[in-house]
């Protein structure tokens, strides 16, 4: 099989690898379709995310769907066919935090494509990939493999908003329009959120966000004080990752508002305006990855209820792996681009 191998940043190859067997507990997919994330990018470009750097080859991608092509011994399915989406967590459902239901920070987690342990954990960007059962959800038959691959960011927004707790009737602001700020405001929306207002420094993304239903897009490198003029907002979303910008959503969050962290900040100390936090008693929470939330992202793509078309932007055959990483880094041309593999 072929797969997409990382060994430093700007270094992408095309490789054949032996064709993974299930285990005991484990299935064989086919992969159809995989997104790439923002994680991939960081790997790709800077050839680490965060204080994760890449030490070895790395098969990279954990946006993915496929459809079930082996079953190993003690599964039952789904049947071989079926078309899945593959959540990337493996955790080790034993841990304290897994017993407690957060298994997203679980102390064993095997997440696809992450350089966070080292072996690293190889990702799904391949022709083939083996997982436990349990991280292959099917989809219903007609499902377009790029949506149920929108399951794992869809479920990283999800998470995030029951970080935030009751948004319906809220007055909200996601700054970022990547693909995780897009999918938080449409996850608001659906929420019942009242308004739902989306930062940029970039047009082209604002004004899909606008398409898809953002009540306001602002761009904040033209209108660099648009925020100081507006409403302040019951709960805000940082999902940039640029440290500066969690210090402008602080002080547009109103007095006894909340604030979620889900853009990777550079490593190192980030400067908080902390006596507005103490100030106005807002409430900061991190919000990572995802747990109970895939199989809801996976209902919601499943029924409709959340439509994510707006963001898919251009899909490209495995073999032009660098070529889509690089459409997929420009804000001016695509949000969500997908990799193919048949």
């Amino acid at each position: 099989m072929l797969a997409a191998v990382l060994y430093g940043a700007h270094d992408l190859r095309i490789e054949a690898r032996g064709t993974p067997e299930p285990g005991p507990g484990e299935i064989a997919v086919r992969v159809r379709a995989g997104g790439i994330c923002g994680s991939d990018l960081s790997y790709y470009n800077k050839g680490r995310v965060g204080d994760f750097a890449v030490r070895e080859p790395l098969t990279l991608g954990h946006e993915v769907s496929g459809v079930v092509a082996t079953l190993g011994a003690g599964v039952d399915g789904p049947a071989v066919g079926t078309l899945v989406a593959i959540n990337p967590s493996r955790p080790c459902l034993r841990c304290d935090y897994c017993r407690a239901g957060r298994s997203n920070l679980c102390r064993d987690m095997r997440f696809l494509g992450s350089a966070a342990r080292s072996p690293h954990v190889q990702g799904a960007f391949a022709q083939t990939v083996v997982l436990r059962a349990d991280q292959c959800v099917p989809v219903p038959p007609g499902t377009d493999p790029r949506v149920a691959a929108c399951a794992e960011p869809l479920a990283v927004a999800l998470h995030a908003i029951s970080r935030a707790g009751v948004v319906f009737g809220a007055n909200a602001l996601v700054a970022g329009a990547g693909p995780i700020g897009q999918l938080v405001a449409l996850a608001l929306h659906a929420a019942g959120a009242a308004r739902v207002t989306i930062t940029d420094i970039a047009e082209e993304p604002l004004a899909i966000a606008r398409a898809a239903g953002a009540q306001a897009a602002i761009n904040v490198a033209k209108n660099p004080e648009a925020l100081e003029r507006v409403e302040k907002f019951d709960v805000a979303f940082e999902c940039t990752g640029v440290a500066s910008v969690l210090g402008d959503v602080i002080r547009a969050t109103r007095p006894g508002g909340r604030v979620i962290q889900l853009g990777m900040l550079p490593p190192g100390g980030v400067t908080v305006p902390v006596n507005l936090l103490m100030a106005r008693e807002i409430d900061l929470l991190g919000s990572f990855r995802f747990h109970a939330a895939f199989d809801q992202a996976v209902a919601a793509l499943a029924s409709g209820r959340i439509d994510v078309t707006p963001i898919l932007s251009a899909t490209r055959p495995l073999a032009e792996a660098n070529d889509a990483f690089a459409l997929a880094g420009d804000r001016t041309r695509a949000i969500k681009v997908h990799l193919t593999f048949d």
